[in-house]
C-alpha cells in the first residue's frame, strides 16, 4: 500500500517554503499521486473533482456524490465533500468556503492543467496576484520513485511486454491491425490480473486490470506516421510492422513506455537499415543514464547518431514516467536537471526514412551506477520477424 499521507506531508512543507495557505489542485494524475484516489468521472463530463491542502495540513476532496463512495474507501483524506449536478451551486460552494476561510493568503494551483471554469472562479474570489503555479515543485516531488512505485513500475513493464508478446503471436500476413491490438489488449490484461491478484490483494476491488486506450500501431508505408492507431490495414509480408504501447499499457495507474519495429514474415532490408540507426541513437542515450548526468546531455548523445547518419532528429530522446503519461523531466534539448536514483523514464530511438520510419523504445529504473531495464525485450532482429 503507497504512503499517500507521507506525500501529503511533503507537500505541506513545500506549501510551508512557500508560505500557501491553500492548495488547489485537479489534474488527476496529482490527485492520485497525493490521495490514491482515482474516480471515473472528470472535468470532461462537467463534473470537477478537485484535491485541497490547507496550511494547516487538512486534506480534502471535493468529488461528486455518485464518486462519494469510492473517494471514501480509496483514500485517508481528512474529508470527502460530495456536490450534487446542478444543486446548491455544486462544487462552486465547497470550494467558495475553502477560500473564504483563507481570504488574503497564497494559493498554489496547478495551472497548467487546471480547467479555465476552475481558474475563473478560483481568481474571481481570491485575486490573480494571489495564485501561484505549484505545479513544478509537486512535479519534482514525483520525479523519484519511492519503493512501492518502483514495484509498479516493474510490473508495469511486464504488462507491456506481454503486450508485446500477445500482439507478435498474432499478428501475420493477411491479419488486420486491430486484430494485432485485440490480441494486445488481451494479453496484457491478463498479466495485469495475474499479477494484481499476486502481488496486491488488499487493493481490492480497485485493482482494474483491463487495459484500454486505442493501441499505436502501423504496418508497411503507414510506420512514417509515429502515432498511427490500429485500423483496417492488413498485415503485408515483407513489411515492417510498427508496434508502440505508450500510453495504452498501464498497470495500477502507471504508464510505460516500450516500443517495437517488427517484421512480417521476412526482415525488410530498407526497414533495418532504420532500425540499425534508431538502435544506435537509443543505445547511446543509455550509455549517458546514471546518477548525476544532465537531461540534455543524454539528447545529444542521441542526437548526435541520428544525425551522423543523415536522418532528421524526430522528437526527443526520451521522458519521465508514471502516474501520468508525460512527466518532469525530458530527455530534451534544454532540459538541465540532473538525474537521480528512483527516476523512471521511456528512453527511445528512431529515424525516419523515404518510405519508413523505425523506432525502438523501452522504459527504465536510474539505479545507483546506471540504470535497470524495465522491459527487459529483445532487439535481436530475427527474432522480431512475425508471421512466418
Amino acid at each position: 500500500m503507497m504512503d499517500f499521507r507521507k506525500r501529503r506531508m511533503k507537500l505541506l512543507g513545500t506549501m510551508d517554503e512557500r508560505e500557501d495557505a491553500l492548495v488547489i489542485l485537479t489534474d488527476p494524475a496529482y490527485i492520485h499521486y497525493l490521495t490514491g484516489y482515482h474516480g471515473a468521472l472528470g472535468i470532461e463530463w462537467g463534473r470537477p473533482e478537485l484535491f485541497l491542502m490547507t496550511g494547516d495540513g487538512e486534506s480534502a476532496l471535493i468529488t461528486p456524490l455518485m464518486e462519494q463512495e469510492m473517494a471514501l474507501r480509496q483514500t485517508s483524506v481528512d474529508r470527502v465533500i460530495p456536490w450534487t449536478d446542478g444543486l446548491d451551486d455544486e462544487w462552486r460552494k465547497p470550494l467558495g468556503d475553502f477560500i473564504s476561510r483563507h481570504a488574503g493568503g497564497n494559493i498554489g494551483i496547478d495551472y497548467p492543467k487546471m480547467p479555465r471554469v476552475i481558474w475563473d472562479f478560483i481568481t474571481g474570489r481570491s485575486g490573480r496576484d494571489k495564485v501561484a503555479d505549484i505545479s513544478p515543485a509537486i512535479d519534482r516531488m514525483r520525479m523519484i520513485k519511492d519503493a512501492d512505485e518502483v514495484r509498479v513500475a516493474r510490473h508495469a513493464g511486464e504488462v507491456a511486454v506481454a503486450m508485446l508478446e500477445g500482439a507478435m503471436d498474432r499478428a501475420g500476413t493477411g491479419v488486420f491491425e486491430y486484430e494485432v491490438a485485440l490480441a494486445a489488449i488481451e494479453a496484457g490484461t491478463k498479466k495485469a490480473a495475474f499479477l494484481m491478484e499476486q502481488c496486491y490483494p488488499d487493493d481490492e476491488p480497485f485493482n482494474f486490470p483491463v487495459i484500454g486506450n486505442q493501441q499505436i500501431m502501423a504496418t508497411g508505408g503507414l510506420t512514417t506516421m509515429c502515432h498511427h492507431r490500429n485500423g483496417m490495414t492488413r498485415l503485408e509480408y515483407g513489411e515492417p510492422f510498427f508496434i508502440c504501447h505508450c500510453g495504452t499499457a498501464r498497470f495500477k495507474s502507471f504508464y510505460p513506455g516500450f516500443d517495437r519495429t517488427l517484421f512480417v514474415g521476412e526482415v525488410n532490408k530498407e526497414a533495418q537499415k532504420l532500425l540499425e540507426t534508431a538502435e544506435k541513437a537509443q543505445a547511446a542515450a543509455l550509455n549517458e543514464v546514471k546518477p548525476g548526468a544532465v537531461a540534455e546531455d543524454v539528447y545529444h548523445a542521441y542526437a548526435e547518431v541520428i544525425q551522423s547518419a543523415g536522418y532528421p532528429i524526430p522528437f526527443r530522446a526520451g521522458r519521465s514516467i508514471g502516474f501520468s503519461v508525460n512527466e518532469a523531466p525530458q530527455l530534451a534539448y534544454g532540459d538541465k536537471t540532473k538525474l537521480e536514483r528512483g527516476m523512471t523514464f521511456a528512453v527511445d530511438g528512431g529515424a525516419d526514412g523515404k518510405n519508413y520510419r523505425a523506432q525502438v523504445g523501452d522504459s527504465i529504473l536510474i539505479t545507483e551506477n546506471g540504470f535497470e531495464f524495465l522491459t527487459p525485450f529483445t532487439k535481436e532482429h530475427s527474432k522480431l520477424v512475425v508471421g512466418r
